[in-house]
């Protein structure tokens, strides 16, 4: 079987932004602006839940986990973060990180089916992926 490159599942790049690259994930910006939301994608390929991952990389996920929450709380002064890696629409591994805030459309429940997605106006959307990169230190 050839080695073949990562590639991102076609509905997480269907319903993301580009913010950039950590080490290990690729990181984007969910399009839905009702929850400043993070997807954290491991650049490995066929990788399904945490536990295919190698011990080295689980650690560097954990790491990415942490960034990503810090820039995201930093950046947005949220009053909870979810963490979560659920995959059962989408199987390849990725973790979504998410600002919550007690007046947000779903709070207190999951996000998920909540509330319809609201796009980003472009401007909002571009000075927020801005703001990430410099708080991740990745480019684009």
């Amino acid at each position: 079987m050839p080695d073949t490159p990562f590639s991102l599942h076609p509905q997480l790049a269907a319903d993301t932004v580009p913010v950039g690259d950590l080490p290990l994930c690729r990181v984007l910006l969910s399009k839905d602006a009702n929850y400043p939301w993070l997807i954290l994608v491991p650049r490995r390929r066929e990788i399904v839940e945490l536990i295919d991952l190698a011990t080295a990389d689980r650690a560097a996920l954990s790491a990415e986990i942490d960034a990503a929450s810090r820039a995201l709380r930093a950046i947005t002064e949220c009053e909870k973060l979810n963490v979560a890696a659920l995959g059962n629409v989408v199987p390849q591994l990725h973790v979504h990180v998410i600002a919550r805030r007690h007046s947000d459309a779903a709070w207190p429940k999951p996000v998920w089916g909540a509330a319809p997605a609201t796009a980003y106006d472009p401007a909002v959307r571009d000075g927020f992926v801005t703001a990430l990169r410099r708080a991740l230190g990745v480019t684009g």
